[in-house]
This record gives C-alpha cells, sequence and structure tokens, in this order.
C-alpha cells in the first residue's frame, strides 16, 4: 500500500531534506569513530618505535634487530597516516555534500523547482566508493535521486578524485627517515644510525622478559594492522 501510494502522491520536500540530512549526519559520525580509531592506532605505532630504539640503544647485540622493527613500525604509521588523510578528506567532502543538499532544497523552496547538480554526483560518486560507507551512501544516493538534487549516477561517466583511491606504493627510505626524525625527536642525528650488526655480544641478564617484550609488540602491531585493515576493507 505504501509502494502504490508512493507512486501518486508527490513526496513531501521538507521530509526529503530531513531524511537527506539523517543520513549524511550517520555517516559523519561514523567517519568520526574511524578517525578516532586510526588516530589511537598513529599514537600506539609511534609507542613501539621509541620502544624498538630504546632497546636497541640499551642492548647492542639487539641492534640490528631494533632497527628492522624501527623501520617497519615507521613505514605502518605512514600508511596509519594515510588511512587517517583519506577519512578526513572523505569527512570534508561529505560535509560540503550537506551544505550543497541544503543549498538546493532552499532554492526548491523559491524557485519550485531543483537542478542536479554535478558537483554533489561528483562528491556522492566517490563516497559511495568507500568501503566505511558504502551502504549508507547508496541509500543517500537513492534519496537524492528522488529529489532531483543529482541525476541517476553512472560510475564511468562521472568524475572522481582517484588520488582517493590510488594502491600504496612502497614507503621511500627517504619518507621513513623523515617520520623517524620526527618520532625519535632528533636522537638519531645525535646518537647515529643504529648499527647494522652487532657491537659486542654482552650477556644479557633479562633476556627471557626482552623476548616476551618482542612477543608483546608483535601481537600488539598484528592486532592494529588488522583493525587498519578492517577500516580499509
Amino acid at each position: 500500500m505504501e509502494n502504490l501510494k508512493a507512486l501518486f502522491v508527490k513526496p513531501d520536500p521538507n521530509a526529503q531534506m530531513r531524511k537527506c540530512n539523517s543520513l549524511i549526519r550517520s555517516n559523519i559520525r561514523k567517519l568520526d569513530r574511524d578517525i578516532a580509531q586510526v588516530k589511537q592506532v598513529e599514537i600506539k605505532t609511534k609507542n613501539l618505535i621509541i620502544q624498538a630504539d630504546r632497546r636497541g640503544q640499551r642492548n647492542p647485540s639487539q641492534a640490528r634487530q631494533a632497527q628492522r622493527e624501527v623501520r617497519d613500525f615507521a613505514r605502518e604509521l605512514i600508511r596509519t597516516r594515510r588511512t587517517s588523510a583519506r577519512l578526513i578528506t572523505s569527512k570534508a567532502q561529505l560535509s560540503s555534500v550537506q551544505m550543497q543538499v541544503n543549498e538546493a532544497f532552499a532554492v526548491r523552496k523559491i524557485e519550485g523547482s531543483i537542478r542536479a547538480s554535478v558537483g554533489i554526483m561528483k562528491d556522492v560518486n566517490s563516497l559511495v566508493r568507500l568501503p566505511q560507507l558504502q551502504g549508507t551512501m547508496q541509500e543517500l544516493s537513492l534519496e537524492l535521486m528522488r529529489a532531483g538534487v543529482i541525476e541517476e549516477m553512472v560510475g564511468e561517466n562521472l568524475p572522481v578524485d582517484e588520488d582517493m583511491f590510488e594502491d600504496e606504493e612502497a614507503e621511500a627510505d627517504g619518507e621513513v627517515d623523515k617520520v623517524l626524525g620526527e618520532v625519535l625527536k632528533g636522537r638519531m642525528e645525535k646518537t647515529g644510525a643504529l648499527p647494522s650488526a652487532p657491537v659486542a655480544q654482552e650477556p644479557v641478564p633479562a633476556a627471557e622478559e626482552e623476548e616476551e617484550e618482542e612477543e608483546d609488540q608483535e601481537a600488539m602491531m598484528d592486532q592494529m594492522r588488522n583493525r587498519l585493515e578492517a577500516l580499509r576493507s
């Protein structure tokens, strides 16, 4: 019955605007949660870099292993920051969509009609491709099409910001060094790079504890990688 009514009764513009705004706000809250989660991963990764660097300085026999860990954590930090930047950009796009949608409905009140917006179509098409928002953005795009704010979208014919979806290339050594210089606050310049081979084979009194610490760090890193993968997929 409701479906038949929807075919013959003209939709209420105010109800359409409220529905669109509700979906947009829901997506913004989702992005806020994801951004906060990635921020926590970034903080933990920084701490792991510092801990691995200290272990290498404290224990020359483990310097090579510590150096590998420091650079691996730095690469993970770079990937985390890329994910964060992509989410922040998506939130800005979504806020822009909300502002343009409200303007379109305001114009409709004055002129009695609504014009499809290519700008909104482009932003919505980009956001629909985000795994985090795919379901609700598809629902939003349908509402916007019903309201006449956008036309039926054909993905291959619409411009998209491909930088948001490009595959992440391997992090260059220079980029890793820059991150390490930032996180370790110049310690590398003062003490020099961590040695690539053990300087001395001194007995380690707390070897078992350090092995457990390494295992805990690896487990924590695996957990953070899984969390990031869940955000990306």
